[in-house]
């Protein structure tokens, strides 16, 4: 069994419930993250998952404590402290697609220090995301961290535009990260729209899969994945090589989690030996599974094998 290190934020989404009157508003408070997402995904999925974030002792960190142990996520590599949870106010389109406001100033995430994050194994499989990739201080912590590291490599860039406005900054933040997972040979992957709004700090043109594809070729990653919401997900070898599979056809609650369940089920195939076919397609499987439920509540290993048996789109 392939071990796993997943190493970004976890956070506290607040999704709308109902407007009472102008005074009051009643709101869910959901355990959320993309990285934390994708370790909870991964071990629902039946691996073996360590989670190397920073985590509150308030309420809310309390919370995404067991959230993560109780769906069977390890925590050795985790760390507590005394700063606040983060918060995403999640907003709902009429799609479903959901667009989110942080409130990080000083919050648990993005204020690692060396001292704080342990050695990782040439045997794990190492996978960073997100906005910890980039938002300082701890983006750059967590860089020089990931640039040791002897194993395996993923990254999920997960674009936040929220958090960084100007493209430009965005792919200098990010290029630095395609650098690191290309140097180890690893899989560089990215939504359409994450390639089309860093593309446009990048200067390049093209698909979002020509662009990825180009990007991953050129720093030395082994693979592109790029995830195209209902229409699938597509990936590129440094060879040219493509790959493609249709998406999955399904009665959709929200749109939460989706990118990151989907990293989940690919990995867990490409990681122990399926072939990109293969791997892609369980990650569709997987990211469309979740938008059946609210919020990122992504699907266990048996269910996941009873939904790919479905008819797909």
């Amino acid at each position: 069994m392939q071990r796993f290190t997943v190493c970004g934020e976890a956070l506290i989404d607040l999704v709308p419930e109902r407007d009472v009157d102008s005074f009051h508003s009643s709101w869910a408070a959901l355990s959320a993250g993309g990285p934390m997402n994708t370790a909870i995904a991964l071990a629902r999925l039946g691996n073996d998952v360590q989670f190397c974030g920073r985590l509150s002792r308030d309420r809310f960190g309390r919370q995404l404590q067991r959230h993560l142990a109780g769906n069977g996520v390890r925590l050795e590599r985790a760390v507590v402290v005394d700063d606040p949870t983060s918060l995403a106010v999640v907003s709902l389109d009429e799609r479903a697609q959901a667009s989110y406001t942080f409130h990080f100033a000083g919050t648990a995430n993005f204020t690692w220090r060396p001292e704080e994050l342990a050695q990782t194994s040439a045997e794990d499989w190492l996978h960073l995301a997100s906005l910890a990739l980039v938002v300082p201080p701890g983006a750059a912590v967590l860089a020089d961290w990931a640039a040791a590291h002897g194993g395996p490599m993923s990254i999920d860039l997960n674009v936040r535009p929220a958090v960084i406005p100007d493209p430009q900054a965005y792919w200098s933040a990010a290029s630095r990260w395609i650098e690191i997972v290309g140097a180890r040979g690893g899989v560089l992957k990215a939504s359409d729209e994450d390639v089309a709004f860093l593309a446009r700090g990048s200067g390049d043109r093209g698909e979002a899969i020509d662009v990825l594809g180009r990007w991953a070729a050129d720093a030395g990653c082994s693979l592109a994945v790029v995830t195209l919401g209902a229409q699938g997900a597509a990936a590129s070898a440094p060879d040219g090589t493509r790959h493609s599979v249709p998406g999955r056809r399904v009665e959709v609650v929200d749109t939460v989690g989706a990118g990151d369940t989907f990293m989940a089920g690919f990995l867990s195939a490409y990681a122990t030996g399926a072939d990109v076919d293969d791997a892609l397609r369980r990650g569709v499987d997987a990211a469309a599974f979740v938008c059946t439920r609210r919020g990122a509540q992504p699907p266990s290993r048996d269910e996941l094998r009873s939904f790919a048996a479905g008819s797909r789109s």
